[in-house]
């Protein structure tokens, strides 16, 4: 089975090393040989939940679940019921096409809880046509690709300028590593909340053969810089930052329009996903839209379970009359 980098024990392993502020207690739930679910209490009192938070772009089981029974995901939710914050449970983000979602929930049902779905947030994906980049760049639209064209011109004119396209561990990953943190120190971003994260996944990439780091260097000054993490035959665009005050150059399309040629046709994908969020910008690289969701299930047969069942569905009831 192809599977998705942020389903894989890699992922799991450094998000729970690297990516929380306040380690969570971690829940594996194992859900067929060599199959599990991947939960966490995040504190004493809270749900359990999918072992997840901000640097998660999607969440599913971790192995091959396509062989798991029916029988077998209800044993698993029987199980939840056992585990800390076993009275709700929430799951998220998820992708709402999938297979083993509806698996998910109809052995939580069996097992005694309610459930229901929410809205996590939109993603932004491009199918990669006949002909890779030279077959989409054509239908952007015409204000961006005259965007970048002014922008390599302006950047022309400002010095020299390259870009560098990192994909393994080298002599020079570090540094590729060190401008990265340049370029996002003086971005717009807010600081990560967990600094070991970004390094040690870029170095965790190089070793799983995910890694596309690209830097783009103006009078040797990195003034761009983008994480993207190609994992069978998709390209995730992860992170990306440029310096601010040099808005004009258009770096970060310069950039992204390099590391879009590059992942279409050296590394042959075929859809490139702008991962969380529908920032307006997306909709003008990316041709197609969907939704990542979330899960919550209550417990019927505990109070615990009642309580926020009740809470939950009627705020969702608020909100449907509100837009009626």
């Amino acid at each position: 089975m192809a599977t998705d980098l942020f389903q894989s024990e890699a992922w799991f392993a450094h998000l729970l090393a690297q990516g929380f502020e306040q380690p969570p207690q971690h829940l594996p739930l194992p859900l067929a040989p060599g199959v599990c679910l991947q939960l966490m209490q995040q504190a004493p009192a809270e749900p359990l939940s999918s072992l997840s938070n901000y640097y998660s772009c999607l969440y599913g089981p971790q192995g091959e679940w396509r062989g798991v029974s029916a029988a077998q995901w209800t044993a698993a939710a029987q199980a939840m019921k056992k585990l800390p914050g076993g009275a709700v449970v929430r799951m998220q983000p998820l992708d709402a096409a999938s297979t083993w979602l509806p698996a998910m929930e109809a052995g939580l049902r069996s097992a005694g809880y309610w459930t229901d779905r929410f809205f996590a947030f939109g993603n932004w994906y491009q199918p990669v046509p006949q002909g890779g980049f030279d077959a989409y760049w054509p239908e952007r639209p015409s204000a961006l690709r005259n965007s970048v064209d002014r922008g390599r011109r302006r950047l022309s004119k400002a010095g020299v300028w390259r870009i560098d396209i990192h994909s393994q561990a080298s002599d020079s990953l570090e540094g590729a590593i060190a401008a990265y943190e340049a370029v996002y120190a003086n971005s717009w971003k807010q600081p990560e909340p967990c600094p070991e994260f970004m390094p040690g996944l870029i170095r965790l990439a190089a070793r799983e053969g995910w890694l596309r780091l690209g830097v783009l260097w103006l009078n040797d000054q990195p003034l761009a810089a983008q994480l993207w993490l190609v994992c069978e035959g998709k390209a995730n665009i992860y992170k990306l930052a440029y310096v601010e005050g040099f808005e004009k150059l258009s770096a970060g399309s310069v950039l992204t329009t390099a590391l879009m040629q590059h992942t279409m046709d050296v590394d042959g994908v075929v859809e490139v996903d702008y991962l969380s969020g529908d920032d307006a910008y997306k909709a003008d690289w990316m041709s197609s839209r969907r939704e990542r969701v979330g899960l919550v299930a209550f417990d019927k047969g505990r109070v615990r379970g009642l309580a926020s069942a009740a809470r939950h569905f009627a705020a969702a009831w608020w909100r449907q009359r509100g837009k009626a």
